[in-house]
């Protein structure tokens, strides 16, 4: 071996020392632990304001119901399933398209909407209007955007209604099938959900949105909103 060989040998050894073997041992680390543990979602429409904005990072927690073999969605542990008003981040029955939106209706459970206003198991859940002034600069859908706190099987929380869109207000009581969930965005007026493509199944569910990471106004050069930092979802 001449004296070039070995420096070009000993050249290698050293990027694959240094350089690859690093970032490879991270890779085996990292992926895994996303695909089954831990991931994130940037939040791509604003079908889920006031709860969630355009341009947010949001953690999903994928052990929240469940064990699945990383890189696959089989699971080999199940210890809870989605609950009505959770928000989750799961796979399009249409497109195969990762969404967030929150469960509206589990297995079982009877829904109608009624002009705007939820009907769950024959139940209509609670409305209160609050200031739509702390939102109103994030809508640009509507200048007119009204803001209501839902009463609902869970915790309460905003929902927002868009008077000037053309909407899918209203429609007939569905009864949600075994292994299926119905899932409704936030801004009712501006969210493609189960009211268009159907009931979602189970396995397609991949975890529990919990915390809003980072935010960035995408429609203000993506200045960051520092005040939504780490907030809980």
């Amino acid at each position: 071996m001449n004296t070039k060989q070995f420096l070009s040998r000993l050249q290698t050894k050293r990027v694959w020392r240094e350089w690859v073997w690093p970032y490879l041992l991270i890779a085996l680390v990292v992926i895994p632990l996303r695909s089954a543990i831990a991931d994130s979602n940037w939040v791509p429409s604003g079908s889920m304001k006031p709860t969630l904005l355009e341009g947010e990072l949001i953690y999903v927690n994928k052990i929240a119901y469940d064990l699945r073999v990383p890189l696959t969605l089989k699971r080999v542990a199940r210890w809870d399933n989605p609950k009505a008003g959770d928000v989750v981040v799961f796979f399009s029955p249409e497109d195969g398209q990762r969404l967030v939106k929150r469960v509206i209706a589990a297995p079982g459970d009877t829904v109608e909407l009624r002009k705007e206003i939820l009907v769950v198991n024959g139940q209509p859940l609670r409305y209160d209007e609050i200031d739509a002034t702390p939102v109103r600069a994030e809508v640009y859908e509507d200048p007119h955007p009204i803001v209501v706190v839902e009463h609902g099987p869970s915790k309460p929380h905003d929902v927002m209604i868009l008077p000037s869109r053309s909407a899918l207000r209203s429609f007939a009581p569905l009864t949600v099938p075994a292994g299926k969930y119905f899932m409704m965005g936030d801004s009712r007026d501006n969210s493609y959900d189960s009211r268009y493509f159907g009931f979602v199944d189970r396995e397609q569910i991949v975890g529990r949105a919990q915390r809003v990471i980072v935010s960035f106004d995408i429609n203000r050069h993506f200045g960051p909103r520092f005040g939504r930092f780490f907030e809980a979802i």
